[in-house]
């Protein structure tokens, strides 16, 4: 008797599986270099500007994250 796999079906397959665990990696890289992106251009503003702003020195790192994860 003859086994037949099908791996078209997204949900058993294990390359699927795969494809969508790079997929999450990559998302989360990119979420990631948004954040740093974020901190370093607030970070590279003198402490007047951020006071014009309304941002304070130390809010930074909690400000970054919220714009890139969300509240």
């Amino acid at each position: 008797m003859a086994h037949v796999i099908n791996t078209t079906y997204a949900g058993n397959s294990l390359f699927a599986r795969i494809r969508t665990l790079f997929q999450e990696l990559q998302d989360q890289r990119a979420l990631h270099r948004e954040y740093t992106r974020t901190y370093n251009e607030l970070n590279a503003l003198s402490d007047r500007d951020l006071a014009d702003i309304g941002i304070g020195r130390g809010d930074i790192d909690t400000l970054s994250r919220e714009h890139v994860y969300g509240a």
